[in-house]
């Protein structure tokens, strides 16, 4: 839709855009997006040409199997999320008070703010595929609804067999643990009789946000270094420290770091919550940020963009929560 033909809706409630990490794809995703927005087509378009090869393919058609592969699972949620977003843009003109994304996902709301253009962000968001699918080794588990201090008694005690650590904050009731699989499944058996509900391993390549990865962060630091990033137009809450973020100098040291580091989700919704935003946009591929910031702040409204359908009743509600239309 032309710019002249869009009304600018003002602000009266503080909003945030959140994007999805890995384990958010699936088979088919982007391809309403794609054949019914502009905005979307060149989006994947040009991610196919950065990238010398058709990444909008294994989104719309797979196979699952290709498309659960780190090396093509980062770009293609990337580019279904900033797909997603230009849609939204195109639609409806509101500016958030700040951006977030949960892991890979951060990339996405990088790009949101301003840091860095679709070129960039997909060249980076390749490279960091890249050097995270090489390393090997060790696992990741899900740990729900274990009772308060069970977490770190369980790796304390599970470390007299190898390193183990969190990987993920995700909600006061879920928490992924990563390291040595022995360790993991050590703290895993530990957590289960100190009485958390579920201790559910993942289907991962490597234990992803753990020492293990230091490594693919040096690596990932090496390429950094032909880049220049901008200052963030809207904050971005970043994953290794919950902070509020805008100068580029930053992002360039926090992004290797976010590769080996915990992601403190639970705690950036917390402090966007407590900075007034009550309402949260999840722009990408599935709904499990959705999920996960109503039980971190179930006073909160969540809506999510992820095809044509959620689009335009998100932007019907968006208008009437933001101005009363």
């Amino acid at each position: 839709m032309p710019a002249r033909h869009k009304k600018e809706y003002s602000m009266t409630k503080k909003m945030a855009f959140i994007f999805p990490g890995q384990g958010a794809q699936s088979v088919g995703m982007g391809k309403d997006l794609y054949d019914n927005y502009d905005a979307a087509k060149e989006v994947f378009n040009t991610a196919d040409k950065i990238l010398g090869r058709s990444i909008s393919s294994i989104c719309f058609a797979g196979p699952e199997e290709d498309l659960k592969q780190t090396i093509n699972t980062q770009p293609a949620i990337v580019a279904t999320s900033i797909a997603a977003l230009e849609s939204f843009k195109s639609k409806l003109d509101v500016i958030p008070s700040y951006t977030a994304g949960h892991s890979l996902g951060e990339y996405c709301a990088m790009y949101a703010s301003g840091v860095m253009d679709l070129e960039t962000t997909m060249k980076l968001i390749q490279k960091r595929a890249e050097v995270m699918g090489k390393t090997k080794g060790g696992a990741m588990a899900a740990v729900l609804s274990a009772p308060e201090g069970a977490v770190e008694e369980a790796i304390t005690e599970a470390s007299s067999v190898g390193y183990v650590d969190v990987a993920n904050y995700n909600s006061p009731a879920q928490v992924v643990i990563t390291g040595d699989s022995a360790a993991v499944q050590k703290a895993g058996e530990l957590l289960t009789a100190k009485g958390a509900r579920r201790v559910v391993p993942l289907a991962v390549s490597g234990a992803f946000h753990s020492k293990f990865m230091e490594e693919a962060g040096k690596e990932f630091a090496e390429y950094l270094k032909d880049f220049s990033l901008s200052n963030a137009s809207i904050p971005v809450v970043t994953n290794v420290d919950a902070a509020f973020t805008t100068s580029s100098a930053e992002f360039l040291s926090k992004m290797p770091k976010q590769i080996y580091s915990s992601v403190y989700w639970t705690q950036s919704v917390e402090n966007m919550v407590k900075d007034g935003v009550d309402i949260f946009v999840e722009i990408g591929p599935g709904k499990v940020l959705a999920g996960l910031v109503k039980k971190i702040a179930p006073q909160v409204k969540v809506f999510n963009i992820f095809d044509k359908a959620s689009l335009d009743a998100t932007v019907s509600a968006l208008k009437s929560e933001l101005c009363g239309v």
